[in-house]
């Protein structure tokens, strides 16, 4: 099962809590809510993989025009629902891969239990297969956050707020809900944006905050400082 490339464009903005309140209450009044956030917002858990050189962190550390990076994720604590991603970027371009997983696959995955992996229906499951096995991949630490979402369909645009960053230290047993993780630093909250062909005016101006500019924030990095 392969899957097509889809490059959209992302920034993201470290922000106050009175940037927050004051960007949230305009996309209310031009923005929809993300329908699959139906209070607002939501928990985010994942696990993000690197090789014992740490070559994700650093690519993302050097602002590697060409990088990726592999994590296991889901939502408000429900296993149930439980994606493998695989992120790209190529100059200054982003696009995301991303298979199903059950929760017994998502464990043996972090027990290490891996050969299953390459009898998988998922291009994606293969892929991750053959780079644990040959660059040494592995688990490597949990990031959790609360998001809220809002979509603008002109564009295909997408803008989250994230906060409340917590790591899980050099904890990676990330489908036990006792599983402590701890606030990661001073993290911001960070405003991304997302968005296909064009970024439209009124979204541009929603978003606008004096003084902020783009900046490469990633909080697998952030978490990364702790583990």
């Amino acid at each position: 099962m392969t899957q097509e490339l889809n490059y959209r464009h992302e920034v993201k903005h470290e922000i106050t809590y009175s940037d927050l309140l004051c960007i949230r209450q305009r996309l209310r009044a031009v923005a929809k809510p993300d329908p699959h956030a139906p209070r607002g917002k939501y928990l985010i858990r994942s696990l993000y993989f690197d090789n014992p050189g740490d070559k994700a962190l650093r690519e993302k550390i050097d602002g590697l025009n060409k990088r990726e990076k592999f994590r296991i994720r889901y939502y408000n604590n429900d296993t149930s629902f439980i994606k493998l991603e695989k992120k790209s970027r190529l100059n200054g371009l982003g696009t995301k891969f991303d298979a199903p997983l059950t929760a017994s696959e998502a464990q043996k995955i972090v027990d290490g239990d891996i050969d299953w992996m390459l009898e998988s229906e998922h291009e994606l499951i293969r892929e991750l297969y053959c780079k644990m096995k040959y660059q040494l991949i592995r688990p490597k630490t949990i990031v959790d956050y609360t998001r809220e979402p809002f979509i603008y369909a002109p564009g295909n645009v997408r803008v989250t707020f994230d906060y409340n960053i917590r790591t899980g230290l050099n904890c990676t047993d990330f489908l036990n809900p006792d599983c402590i993780t701890v606030p990661a630093g001073e993290a911001p909250i960070l405003l991304e944006v997302k968005w296909d062909g064009f970024l439209p005016t009124i979204i541009k101006d929603a978003i606008r905050v004096n003084g902020r500019r783009a900046q490469a924030f990633s909080k697998y990095a952030q978490c990364r400082v702790y583990g």
